[in-house]
């Protein structure tokens, strides 16, 4: 139970115009989040309770799709990025100079890492497939951090490999995955209005990559979907002006803003091939291992589903994620002893309590009941002097 009475990040009356996105400013406001620098954010209680929860929703989808877990360094050495040539290929990784001449990368992305790791463990091609997964900061040096929490240098991911030996195996793995995904976004209340689409596979691959966009209005991709075949793709594949499907090769389509989530990329023997690893088949020869990743931005998944979310200057959270279940409102102190009754019994049912035991002239019934709302709590509670036995209860409206 977190009682409001000792809570020490206080909501602040207005909310800061800081970015531009309206979600950035009600989540200072509700002392969500502290910028510490340029697109480095302080995650404060009720912030970091989304983001767990967020975390646990995508473990428990990878988790029964049968990914592995594990937790890699965050910190790499030079030597592994060279042999894949991206020591100076990536223009936005942290170079860090260290002692004795030596240098290492901090990691935006971690396939110079995991593949020796599973040379290691990855022997037979009955080892195959598999799919190990992470969940962890990352950094990119970003040359202009902006859009509030959208364009940072240092975020939260979840960063998955998986391990093949035919593309036939891939693609079948991959479709699985795409479902995984979808059902994370369904949880989350996203999935209708994110669309798998079509960009360029950057420093990952030569061909296509897939990404997760969301429908948003500042968003900062530009998609296009197809009207006859729903084909979307990111701005950066096609020619705005001259607009052809590559799929069916249709020449209308509808023209979104929208915010990437979620991302693969198939890398077939980019990182393996360096690495040498290889497994023996059924006849003791030697076989490339293909593998891809897929990626999902569970800090920025956070902000987009803020402002997704956002209805009448409000953040509408889902339940499966809202920082508590209950927001209990004690007017009188007379009634604080009842609201805790209240609330154990709550947390007896599992249920997550915010308690507002706050007293005083300032802290009257609007502006608890306004708080409720700005912290995005679906179920409020009201004990006073009126409600005698009772309870009054106000949800907000969705």
């Amino acid at each position: 139970m977190i009682r409001l009475s000792s809570f020490p990040f206080k909501t602040e009356k207005v909310a800061p115009k800081v970015s531009d996105n309206r979600s950035t400013s009600l989540l200072l406001q509700a002392g969500f989040i502290r910028q510490t620098m340029a697109g480095v954010y302080t995650y404060t209680t009720l912030w970091l309770k989304v983001l767990r929860k967020i975390e646990n929703i995508v473990r428990k989808h990878m988790d029964d799709y049968g990914a592995y877990e594990i937790l890699m360094p965050a910190l790499s050495p030079k030597e592994n990025w060279e042999k894949t040539w991206r020591w100076d290929g990536i223009d936005v990784m942290f170079h860090l100079p260290a002692s004795e001449n030596k240098e290492y990368g901090l990691n935006s992305t971690h396939e110079e890492i995991v593949t020796p790791l599973m040379k290691e463990f990855l022997q037979s091609y009955k080892d195959l497939p598999t799919c190990v997964y992470q969940i962890q900061d990352k950094f990119r040096n970003e040359k202009r951090a902006k859009s509030g929490l959208l364009r940072w240098r240092e975020f939260w991911m979840k960063d998955a490999y998986s391990f093949h030996l035919t593309d036939e195996d891939f693609v079948k793995y991959y479709e699985w995955m795409k479902r995984v995904y979808m059902d994370i976004f369904d949880e989350l209340w996203i999935w209708k209005d994110t669309y798998i689409t079509l960009a360029d596979g950057g420093t990952f691959t030569d061909k296509y990559s897939h990404e997760f966009q969301t429908i948003l209005e500042i968003g900062e991709d530009t998609i296009y979907i197809c009207k006859d075949c729903g084909t979307s793709h990111n701005e950066e594949i096609i020619d705005p002006e001259n607009f052809v499907c590559t799929n069916c090769w249709w020449k209308n389509c509808d023209i979104k803003k929208a915010s990437e989530v979620g991302n693969i990329f198939p890398l077939e023997t980019k990182f393996t091939k360096p690495f040498d690893l290889y497994v023996l088949d059924e006849n003791q020869k030697k076989k490339e291992v293909i593998m891809w990743c897929y990626g999902i931005w569970i800090s920025r998944l956070m902000w987009v589903i803020a402002e997704y979310s956002l209805k009448d200057d409000k953040i509408i959270w889902p339940e499966s994620i809202a920082p508590a279940n209950y927001y209990i409102a004690v007017i009188w102190e007379q009634n604080i002893e009842k609201a805790e009754q209240i609330a154990k019994k709550l947390e007896a049912d599992q249920q997550e309590v915010i308690l507002d035991d706050r007293m005083g002239k300032k802290f009257g019934f609007g502006t608890k009941i306004k708080d409720a709302e700005l912290l995005g709590i679906p179920h409020i509670i009201v004990v006073s002097d009126k409600t005698q036995d009772k309870e009054e209860w106000y949800e907000i409206i969705r």
